[in-house]
C-alpha cells in the first residue's frame, strides 16, 4: 500500500510548534488533535528551535539565488530604460 503525504504549510507547523512549546498538552494530545503523528511534531520542533537563533542572526535569511535572478532582471530593466530615455532625448532634440 502506498503511503499519501500530506504537504503542510508554514503557518500550520508554526502554530503546531509553538503549541508544543508551550507544554499544555503532550506530544501525542495534540497529535491526535491535529492528525499528525508525534514524532513528526517533534521534528517540526527540534527544527524550530535549530532555526530560532537565526531570527536575532545579522539579517534576514536570504535565497541567494533568488537574490540574483531578481538583481539580474533589475539590471535588465535598468538597461532597456536607459536605452529607451536616451533614444527619447534624441527624439526631442
Amino acid at each position: 500500500m502506498k503511503k499519501t503525504y500530506r504537504k503542510h504549510s508554514p503557518a500550520f507547523k508554526t502554530k503546531v510548534v509553538l503549541e508544543a512549546l508551550k507544554e499544555r498538552e503532550t506530544l501525542s494530545e495534540l497529535a491526535q488533535r491535529h492528525s499528525l503523528h508525534p514524532t513528526q511534531i517533534a521534528t517540526w520542533k527540534r527544527e524550530f528551535l535549530e532555526g530560532a537563533e537565526q531570527v536575532f542572526g545579522e539579517g534576514p535569511v536570504v535565497d541567494a539565488k533568488a537574490h540574483e535572478q531578481e538583481k539580474a532582471q533589475l539590471h535588465q530593466q535598468i538597461g532597456e530604460l536607459t536605452v529607451t530615455v536616451n533614444w527619447l532625448k534624441k527624439k526631442l532634440l
